[in-house]
């Protein structure tokens, strides 16, 4: 691996573990939350183009009479215009788009059931080309709805809160990425999305967009500064195919609804302080959590019978392994909060990092993290800018896979060592419910397909919410 790779890989390990050690609470006890995390289309209702438009988007009443017994629905596009304008696999640019309807019941209202609430959302998904896959040829996001282009179903699912609120049980088809594994500042970046480590490693990617299988979940907070949540999914997307086949081939509308499969399973817990919006201290949240999957899993280097499989003598044949597991943490810090601004407000920082078995793993070390600033710009209160860094370190098995290879075979074959990609971007609101984001990342080794150059993405996010 050349000294300047070697350097930057052990420079981000370094970096983004340190600052979430640095950054552990301390002080005071959790005092109160957020709201939770919602579909793909989440957002407060006043971020809603019914707030803007005459007669609130609503000239027939519609929507308010259904809301009245508890029936909410939303509308969210995303559009994506982006180029690879240097480096990668090759040159161009895309278009790309995902519609979302999403419908949620309230029975409480609508029937008087306590506690119960019913979920359902679809994606409509368009482009023109992927922009990772197809022009950059990279394994970490560049843009988080980049996906094979279909109507899909998502979710469906049923939830009981019980005991004031304090317990939740959820079944039906269920997404991870919307309950686990992600941040609440880094949402507001095109690259955030169920991170490399988990995509790579889970059959399928594991149960993230654009895919969902079933499963059940159990959340319990006691108060509004902890909560812990644990869930299992089935633990392949996709029925079993022809190797290399994508999952979104083989599961093209997400109704395989397949139940038989190994499990997935899933467990967080969360702490948070200084969530109210009339809170004067600073905002924190940290998350810890993991994953295992109880299927079988291939050895990235050895062969059934203790051979390498680079060897050309080897029987050819991975040695398998039972399941996989990944460790995780997360933290979101507010550093400087306005007077009267509320806990994603002023200057904030987040960090994550997550570690799998370096034997039966693509990817062994995943960090990300950035900074956002929120609400600071001068008659524009709701527009956000930042920065956000991603490095996914390729496990010990599939660095040791190729140098065996180098060695064994007489034809040069780059090596897989680290990628990494750093997002700029800004997030204007033109008005509640529309926005515009221009972006600009840079990506580092783009190495889904080996010997990938550095390369630069520029583009432009729209996003409409009803």
């Amino acid at each position: 691996m050349p000294a300047s790779r070697s350097t930057l890989s052990a420079l981000s390990r370094v970096l983004l573990t340190a600052s979430l050690l640095a950054l552990l609470p301390l002080g005071e006890g959790p005092r109160a939350q957020i709201e939770e995390r919602g579909p793909r289309s989440d957002g407060p209702m006043d971020s809603s183009l019914r707030n803007t438009l005459p007669d609130g988007g609503d000239p027939l009443g519609i929507v308010r009479r259904l809301s009245d017994r508890g029936i909410e629905f939303r509308l969210s596009y995303i559009n994506d215009v982006l180029g690879n304008v240097r480096g990668g696999q090759r040159r161009g640019w895309v278009n790309q788009g995902l519609f979302e309807p999403s419908l949620q019941v309230d029975f409480e209202r609508l029937a008087g059931i306590t506690g119960l609430r019913g979920y359902a959302n679809g994606f409509f998904i368009h482009n023109t080309g992927r922009i990772r896959r197809d022009y950059v040829g990279g394994v970490n996001t560049i843009a988080a709805i980049e996906a094979m282009p279909r109507i899909r179903l998502s979710e469906v699912w049923l939830e009981q809160s019980l005991f004031g609120d304090a317990v939740r049980l959820r079944a039906g088809q269920l997404a991870a990425d919307v309950e686990f594994l992600y941040s609440d500042l880094s949402v507001m970046f095109l690259q955030s999305d169920f991170p490399t480590i988990s995509a790579l490693n889970l059959p399928g990617g594991g149960p993230a967009f654009p895919l969902a299988t079933p499963g059940a979940m159990v959340g319990f907070r006691p108060n509004p500064g902890f909560e812990m949540s644990a869930a299992i999914f089935n633990g392949d997307t996709g029925p079993p195919g022809r190797e290399g086949v994508d999952d979104q081939v083989r599961n093209r509308y997400n109704t395989n609804f397949r139940v038989r499969d190994p499990a997935l399973l899933f467990g967080e817990a969360r702490w948070r302080w200084n969530q109210e919006t009339d809170a004067t201290d600073l905002a924190r949240t940290v998350k810890l959590g993991g994953w295992g999957h109880l299927g079988k899993f291939e050895d990235l280097r050895f062969a059934a019978d203790g051979s390498l499989l680079a060897d050309p003598g080897s029987v050819g044949t991975p040695l398998r392994r039972r399941g996989t597991w990944g460790l995780y943490g997360i933290l979101d810090q507010q550093l400087w909060r306005p007077a009267g601004g509320d806990a994603l407000s002023g200057i904030s920082v987040f960090g994550r990092i997550s570690v799998a078995p370096q034997d039966r793993s693509t990817i062994g070390f995943y960090g990300d993290g950035g900074i956002v600033f929120a609400n600071l710009v001068p008659g524009r209160p709701n527009d956000r800018f930042g920065a956000s860094f991603i490095f996914a370190e390729y496990a010990q098995a599939v660095r040791d896979f190729d140098r065996d290879l180098a060695r064994l075979s007489r034809n040069a074959h780059p090596r897989r060592s680290f990628e990494a990609n750093l997002e700029l971007t800004y997030l204007a609101e033109i008005r509640p419910g529309f926005d515009l984001q221009p972006v600009v990342t840079h990506i580092w080794n783009p190495s889904e397909r080996p010997g990938g150059r550095n390369a630069l993405v520029v583009g432009l996010r729209t996003r409409i919410l009803y």
